[in-house]
Parts: structure tokens; C-alpha cells; sequence
């Protein structure tokens, strides 16, 4: 057989075993009689060698990088060629650029068999890994099965077959999961990387995204279309919460999900390290699809702040420690479920806070509009929280208030109005002063010192210490960049809010 039949042999046979390209192949053994023939010269001259894809035929060039004339070469300088003389052979040619001539090429049966065998082997191995990596990659957000190969310091090593490992951080691990080498499990494929020691394939058995996907495979009505998981919330191995809904009115989402006698729920249970699982409703008021995640507590009132994205939650006073749950779990996982900020107090410490608050408000109102408790209390009863909405609310709806008239609603209306310049006024004066404000003093971890020194650069409000940045607060105060750091976030917390 030719050398050259040989190479065509040695690609169709690699290539077939190793399932990947035939060019990798063919790259691999030019780049190995390249090698070759660069010894073979003891390093003094670059090569290059291309094959015939149908022959099997190759032929080698000795190449030369163009470089300045008065460009210094610390090593390999016969790799390179100057310009002026690279010019008298190619006019056109520029820095840069590479000039090539053909030399006699090696023997393909004396290049070293070993010598190609390690380059083919490293480059089929490069292939192969990129070969995983693309056959993964489009398969990122969906659950993979393997067996537990390993066990390395925490992380479990799953073999996925076909020479393909996936891993799961011990943080991805279902608390107090234990896995037995050879044991077949299931995860849910995060991420795929190319790392030069091989590709890596993250999965997570604690993720959100595992539990929604377990549902799909057990729940069919959610494949195809019939339900959708509208969120998930997981303390992973011990509770966990599934808002669902149904896009046909025909067909009970959270019976479907739990299955006949709980078979469907309790499959996605015991994959889950017996992780209990509580369906419910999904509603597009926000008020009832938080009273529907706390089950099962039972809500006996509930207040809603849109502008803080808060609610207060209040159930029976023997019902409390079920509402908020073991470390304040079924509170916490209803909240991360609905996106809200849960309040969760017995009905008898809502009653005193709605108290608290209204006294408050009285006490505003009484001050500031110089009237007596009683009327104060009416306004209050009927929905008046700030100075604002009693000066700028229609004065039709005032009326609407038994015992308002036209004379009252309009002097306490223009007594408001007066109350809100009084306070403007104030502020507007106490900013000349170089004052700060009461909401910068009053921000946790501020001194008082330390906001005067704000005040007198012109930093007195929360918001104009939110809008700068860690190194203008440590250059304005000598603070360490940490502590810095740590106030502009407490002061940006409202603008998360």
C-alpha cells in the first residue's frame, strides 16, 4: 500500500472510531508532518504541509512571515523574511503577509509514529470535545438522565453515556440526598462549557426549573398547552410551592397536577427526596393568588400597598405558626412564589397596628389642619392618608362625606394647601442652612456627624447620597470603600422597592 493510500485509510478509520470530522483528521497528520519536517531542519525553518482530500497526496512549503527591514527576531529567525527581500520576489507583498515556496517533503512512514499519533490523538480529542459541546448545548433547560459515576468531594459525576460526563455541584445536591455509584438519576441541564480539560455540563436537582420540567414529563395536559406553571418556589427537599392555571375552563389545573389519588404529585415527591409539593391556583388578582399560596393557612383580611409592593396578612391568632411555617418557610416560599412582601400577623396585631396607624394619621390631621380629633377620625374612616389627597382630592367627592359642606370641604381643602407650603417652605429653608433632611439622618448606619458633612457639600436628601457612586462618597467623606459602599445600597433600597 502507497503512503498516500495509507494516510486515506488511517483518516476513514479514525474518523469512524472517533465519530468526528475527517478534516480533523486530515488537519491532524499535516500538522504532524509539518512538526516533522521542522525537526528535520532543527528548527530553522517553518512549514506547512496541505493534503489532497481525494488522493491522499501532500505537499509541504517552507513559509516565511514578512516582517520590517530594522525589526528585531529573538528567536526562529529563519521563520521570518525582511520586506526588501521579501519584495523582490512578490512586489505586492506587505508586513504581515506570508511568502511560501515548496521543499521536498517527509516521508509520511518516517515522520515518527508516535510523534502523529499524539498530534491526532490531541486533535481528535479536541474534536470530540467540541462535538459534546454542540450536541448539548441546544439541549440546555432540559432534564438529563445518567448514572452516578463519582462522587468528588461533594459534587456527583454523572456518566450521560457515550463517553459524556455531566456534573452536579454539591450546592445544586438536594440536601441529605445520598447517590450510590451506578445509580441512575435525573438533572436539570444548566449550563454547557468548553474547558480544555474537557467539556463542562452543569445540572442542578434544586433548581425551579427542575421541578417545572419534572411536571411537564408527569403532567401531559401541560404539554400540550392545557396548563401552564405560572411559577415555582422550592426549599429544596423539604417544601415546595406550584402556582398553575388552565386554559380550559373544562379542566381542574390543580387536580390534574396532583393526579388520581396524588400519583402525579407524589412521582415529582419521591423524585425529589420526598420533597412536599402544594399545588395551587393561579389568579390574576394579586390578592387572591396570595391568599391562595398561603395555603394552607387560612387569610381572614389582608391590606394591599401597591406603591411598596407589600401586604399585610392577617389569619386567626391559633393559626399564626402555621401560617408562617417552620423558620418561617410556608410565608417565605408564598412570597417568592407571587413576588410580594408578606406581613403575616395574628387578626388581634393587625387590628392593634391599623390602630396604631390611624391614631397617627389623626394626629397628623389634627396638627396640620388645626381640627378637632373627632373630624380627624372621619377623615381617616374615609380613606384620607396624607395632606395631599385632602388638598388636591375633588372637592366633589369630599361632599359625598356626611355632615361636609361646600364651606368645610373648601377651608380644609385651602388649610391643607396651606399645611403642604408651610412644610415646602421649611425644607426649602433648612436646604439654604445646608441642613440634612430628617430621611438622611434617619437612614440606618448615617451619623449625625456624617451627614452634616454630606449636607455641607450639598448631599442632604436619601436620594442625592442613592445617586452617587462609592468613589465620590469616599473621596466626599474618608469613609473605607466597604461602609461606602454598604450606605449607597441602603439608600437605593427604595428604588427596588
Amino acid at each position: 500500500m502507497s503512503k498516500n493510500k495509507e494516510i486515506l485509510q488511517i483518516v476513514e478509520i479514525m474518523s469512524n472510531e472517533k465519530g468526528v470530522d475527517e478534516d480533523v483528521i486530515f488537519e491532524a497528520i499535516e500538522t504532524a508532518l509539518a512538526t516533522a519536517t521542522r525537526k528535520k531542519h532543527h528548527d530553522e525553518i517553518n512549514a506547512r504541509v496541505k493534503i489532497d482530500r481525494e488522493t491522499g497526496d501532500y505537499t509541504t512549503y517552507r513559509v516565511w512571515e514578512v516582517i520590517d527591514d530594522d525589526a528585531e527576531v529573538e528567536e526562529h529567525e529563519g521563520w521570518y523574511m525582511r520586506l526588501s527581500e521579501a519584495k523582490a520576489r512578490d512586489p505586492h507583498v506587505e508586513v504581515g503577509d506570508t511568502i511560501k515556496e515548496e521543499i521536498e517533503s517527509v516521508d509520511f512512514g518516517r515522520i515518527g509514529a508516535q510523534t502523529a499519533k499524539q498530534v491526532i490523538i490531541q486533535k481528535v480529542r479536541e474534536a470530540e470535545r467540541q462535538k459534546i459541546v454542540n450536541d448539548y448545548k441546544d439541549r440546555v433547560g432540559e432534564i438529563v438522565s445518567g448514572q452516578v459515576k463519582r462522587v468528588d468531594r461533594g459534587d456527583i459525576i454523572l456518566d450521560l453515556g457515550d463517553n459524556v460526563e455531566a456534573v452536579i455541584p454539591r450546592s445544586q445536591v438536594i440536601p441529605r440526598e445520598h447517590f450510590r455509584l451506578g445509580e441512575w438519576t435525573r438533572a436539570y441541564l444548566q449550563n454547557v462549557e468548553y474547558r480544555p480539560r474537557g467539556p463542562l455540563l452543569q445540572c442542578s436537582r434544586t433548581c425551579n426549573e427542575f421541578l417545572i420540567e419534572l411536571f411537564k414529563i408527569e403532567v401531559p395536559e401541560i404539554n400540550e398547552g392545557l396548563i401552564d406553571i405560572m411559577g415555582a418556589a422550592r426549599d429544596p427537599g423539604v417544601r415546595a410551592k406550584v402556582a398553575v392555571r388552565s386554559n380550559d375552563p373544562r379542566l381542574d389545573a390543580v387536580g390534574a397536577c396532583i393526579g388520581m389519588r396524588g400519583g402525579r404529585v407524589n412521582a415529582v415527591s419521591d423524585e425529589l427526596n420526598g420533597e412536599r409539593i402544594d399545588i395551587i391556583q393561579w389568579d390574576e388578582n394579586d390578592a387572591q393568588y396570595v391568599i391562595n399560596a398561603m395555603a394552607p393557612a387560612e387569610i381572614v383580611s389582608i391590606v394591599v400597598d401597591e406603591d411598596k409592593h407589600v401586604m399585610d396578612l392577617a389569619v386567626e391568632d391559633e393559626m399564626l405558626s402555621q401560617a408562617i411555617g417552620k423558620n418561617g418557610q410556608n410565608v417565605r416560599l408564598a412570597s417568592e412564589l407571587t413576588g410580594w412582601e408578606l406581613n403575616v400577623m395574628s387578626a388581634s396585631e393587625m387590628e392593634q397596628k391599623h390602630a396604631s396607624e390611624a391614631q397617627k394619621l389623626v394626629e397628623l390631621f389634627v396638627e396640620a389642619l388645626g381640627v378637632d380629633e373627632e373630624l380627624a377620625q372621619v377623615l381617616v374612616e374615609e380613606g384620607f392618608t396624607t395632606l395631599e389627597e385632602v388638598a388636591y382630592v375633588p372637592a366633589a367627592e369630599m361632599l359625598e362625606i356626611e355632615g361636609f359642606d361646600e364651606e368645610l370641604v373648601a377651608e380644609l381643602k385651602q388649610r391643607a394647601k396651606d399645611a403642604l407650603l408651610a412644610k415646602a417652605l421649611a425644607e426649602e429653608e433648612q436646604e439654604e442652612l445646608g441642613e440634612p433632611a430628617e430621611d438622611l439622618l434617619n437612614l440606618e448606619g448615617m451619623t449625625e456627624e456624617l451627614a452634616r458633612t454630606l449636607a455641607a457639600k450639598g448631599v442632604r436628601t436619601q436620594e442625592d447620597l442613592a445617586e452617587l457612586s462609592t468613589d465620590e462618597l469616599v473621596e466626599m467623606t474618608g469613609l473605607d470603600e466597604d461602609k461606602a459602599a454598604d450606605l449607597i445600597m441602603k439608600a437605593r433600597a427604595p428604588w427596588f422597592e
